[in-house]
């Protein structure tokens, strides 16, 4: 799934100039963490390790959760809550979070697994029958996991592009902000998400650039991500139990190999874990504020 099919670059484009200049310094806050996000993607020509944090996405989503807790964003919401945007806000919300909990679920899959193999490396009993049955079940496992992502990947296809199809012009300004604001947090997550889907299911994405974004969001603090260093953790997993099930060639150089690559990975998804379950909060937080404000 090529990242250009979410368009991040272009809706910026289109949204980061027309912001007002005298917005609530809090929607002020929130759009100078996405033209930091829009500048690292939009400036960095070479590729990067992943040896950052989560945490620029993260303040984004704190900063928009205290957004819904403003008189002014709610009075907005009540305003506008039988407007096409309001609509489209709610069926984002929903998507992150149905993206997110397909991460969080793939990561766990991929931990339990890894978990059940290394136990049986460590007994060394039940001899190499029970060995690689457990490498088939990994694999097996991992199958499925990619399906899932693909799945997720297949559903955001055109779901990020989308823009405000109602005229502004007849919007106070701080409307305007707030629906340009939103937008472009959902753009912004969606492709991060995107990113690290590809990540998590060992697949490469057509444009490296993608993952320049990714290690410029994953800066500042929150969430340690200091295995993040090679966008390939999954996909040499992959390749390692592979070697093991199929390889002709010395199966102890084999099975180091895959020890190796399982305690690599078994660090990132911690980190990745860790900062998903952190967004994952954050989003049902500001889904739930946006049904009561939207029902009150």
């Amino acid at each position: 799934m090529a990242t250009s099919q979410l368009n991040t670059k272009s809706h910026f484009h289109a949204r980061s100039n027309s912001l007002p200049s005298r917005s609530h310094p809090l929607i002020l806050q929130c759009n100078e963490h996405l033209e930091r996000l829009k500048a690292s993607h939009e400036t960095s020509s070479s590729s990067s390790p992943l040896s950052h944090k989560l945490g620029g996405l993260q303040d984004l989503h704190e900063g928009v959760e205290k957004l819904f807790q403003l008189p002014l964003t709610q009075e907005a919401l009540h305003r506008e809550s039988q407007e096409k945007w309001v609509d489209e806000l709610l069926n984002g919300s929903l998507r992150l979070l149905d993206v997110c909990t397909t991460a969080k679920d793939s990561l766990l899959h991929t931990k339990e697994c890894m978990r059940e193999l290394q136990s049986i490396m460590r007994r060394k009993k039940g001899g190499e029958a029970e060995l690689r049955a457990e490498i088939k079940k990994f694999l097996n496992s991992r199958k499925v996991v990619k399906k899932a992502i693909s799945k997720a990947l297949a559903n955001l296809k055109g779901g990020s592009t989308r823009k405000c199809s109602m005229p502004l012009a007849n919007k106070d300004n701080q409307t305007v902000a707030l629906i340009s604001l939103l937008e472009n947090v959902e753009v912004v997550t969606l492709s991060t998400f995107q990113t690290l889907l590809h990540l998590i299911s060992g697949t490469a994405q057509s444009k490296s650039s993608s993952w320049i974004l990714v290690s410029k969001l994953m800066q500042t603090k929150k969430v340690g991500c200091s295995k993040l260093a090679d966008e390939r953790e999954f996909a040499q997993l992959d390749e390692a139990l592979q070697s093991c099930m199929f390889s002709q060639t010395s199966k102890f150089e084999n099975m180091s190999n895959l020890q190796n690559q399982m305690e690599k990975v078994e660090s990132l998804v911690q980190d990745l874990e860790e900062g998903f379950e952190f967004l994952f909060r954050r989003l049902i937080k500001t889904r739930v504020s946006l049904l009561n404000i939207l029902n009150h």
